[in-house]
């Protein structure tokens, strides 16, 4: 009987093993802080971690620099990054593919009492830059002030490049007369009653591209996803419902609340109602087409250093969940 016994849990023990053995562990490289922890945290709290298919490890990397020279060397399996920069990698060799995690837009934001109305109003201003002379809403919003009013805002503004945080601090303190920052900076500045006079959506529609683009998105190697295609797209799907969780039910965004650093009830509302604007709806080909013609766009006018040599966005930088 004991022996009986013995042999049970022996096979217990080997069937478990081997389902733990074909869990593939996902080495996820992101930043201590940013909205991605927000979704990270909402898909631990709901269970949608345990999964037989993927281990999560999440591994913290100092900046989005740093987050990329990991991905390269091997280090992590994925980060969070742009599409644009996948390409680029790719016209090198690098056999990157992206997968799109948030449609949110920067936006171009002015105090409440500014007298800057519309984007021809921004001429002789004192403009602040998240992200650079490189930055894609920069480059984009450039493009839509010379298509619509011949302005070469390069030359009509006072430039000033900074980090989104002190930026809006040179905005609180009028040292710049506006800014084209990333979502989650414009929303807190929103919520203290500046204005939204455009953002990265609006400007792409200004330019004619109707269908939404995401700008970011987890990237990681194609041959490592093709290899472990099973396990990348069930923690790929899983984001989407933890980001879901987090606009349609209160209990699961409560919790994630401490991660924002909002203060007060209306920051924590404006923050969740643009994340939620970001929840990608379709992902096809008419949003591959509309990629395409960013990246000439922003070829143009970055001269190549933004998204390389190559004429066209590189076939594949977009992973495809079939």
């Amino acid at each position: 009987m004991k022996l009986k016994t013995l042999f049970l849990w022996l096979i217990v023990f080997i069937c478990n093993n081997s389902s733990a053995a074909e869990q593939t562990t996902i080495r996820l490289g992101i930043l201590p802080f940013g909205t991605v922890n927000w979704e990270l945290t909402a898909l631990k709290n709901a269970g949608l971690d345990l999964s037989d298919d993927f281990k999560l490890k999440i591994q913290h990397v100092a900046n989005p620099q740093a987050g990329k020279i990991a991905l390269l060397s091997g280090s992590v399996d994925m980060i969070v990054s742009d599409w644009i920069w996948t390409s680029k990698q790719r016209s090198t060799g690098a056999d990157l593919t992206f997968y799109p995690y948030s449609n949110t837009a920067g936006a171009l934001i002015v105090p409440s009492n500014s007298p800057i109305r519309s984007i021809k109003d921004l001429k002789d201003s004192r403009l602040g830059i998240a992200g650079g002379e490189l930055d894609k809403n920069w480059l984009l919003l450039r493009a839509l002030l010379m298509q619509q009013h011949e302005l070469d805002l390069d030359q009509s503004v006072e430039k000033v490049f900074a980090a989104p945080p002190l930026l809006n601090q040179q905005l609180l303190r009028d040292r710049v007369d506006a800014i084209i920052t990333y979502w989650h900076y414009a929303a807190r500045l929103e919520a203290q009653g500046y204005r939204q006079i455009i953002n990265g959506k609006e400007i792409l529609d200004g330019l004619g591209i109707k269908a939404s683009v995401p700008s970011l998105g987890f990237v990681f190697k194609q041959s490592w996803a093709k290899s472990n295609k099973k396990a990348v797209n069930s923690f790929l799907q899983a984001t989407g419902k933890s980001k879901e969780l987090l606009c349609t039910s209160d209990p699961a965004w409560e919790k994630i609340i401490p991660l924002t650093k909002a203060k007060d009830n209306n920051t924590q509302r404006v923050l969740r109602e643009r994340y939620c604007a970001g929840r990608i709806e379709r992902w096809g080909n008419e949003q591959l087409q509309a990629a395409d013609q960013i990246y000439s766009i922003l070829q143009k006018l970055s001269h190549n250093r933004l998204t390389g040599s190559a004429d066209h966005l590189l076939p594949d930088t977009f992973w495809m969940i079939h």
